[in-house]
């Protein structure tokens, strides 16, 4: 990759990283096969969540050009991760989240309208992907109040505009 093209890119995951830990997260970065990933994590409790806790996970990796089929491929890779390290804790008073993002240069706009659809679910865990237009700040992300799972859905939404503010 040419590092001087990625500059909107790593400037985005560096400025996302500050982002994750203005607002308490554990932030480090992960070599998934190469590519340097941006992890942040942050686990809150909330009475009004039904007394659970939520393990939040943001991750977050560079690319040139974010695609429907790559965001997809990456979500699921992403909450794989999840599950393994929190996934166990999931069920009764547990759950756990991901958001799933790809930085890149350029966004397709199948893989815009494919993070809007909606949220991504497994048992007592979900996953909001997100695709970055580095160039832009442009930040697609399924940001409504779904049917299942609607207990964290303003949670999720602050936390998206927290860390992929909408440019």
């Amino acid at each position: 990759m040419d590092t001087t093209a990625m500059e909107p890119v790593q400037a985005y995951l560096t400025a996302t990283g500050d982002r994750l830990r203005a607002d308490g997260c554990e932030v480090r970065i992960e070599d998934w096969d190469g590519t340097p990933v941006l992890i942040g994590y942050r686990g809150d409790f909330r009475m009004r969540w039904m007394a659970t806790k939520l393990h939040l996970f943001t991750i977050a990796a560079p690319t040139m050009r974010v695609t429907a089929d790559v965001l997809e491929a990456f979500s699921t890779s992403a909450m794989d991760y999840v599950l393994a390290r929190k996934g166990q804790l999931r069920g009764f008073q547990n759950g756990v989240a991901v958001l799933p993002a790809l930085v890149g240069l350029e966004v397709e706009p199948a893989a815009a309208a494919w993070a809007q659809e909606k949220q991504r679910l497994k048992f007592a865990a979900l996953a909001r992907p997100v695709a970055v237009d580095a160039r832009t700040g442009v930040a697609a992300a399924f940001r409504g109040s779904p049917t299942l799972g609607f207990i964290y859905a303003a949670h999720l939404r602050g936390k998206l505009d927290a860390y992929f503010p909408v440019a």
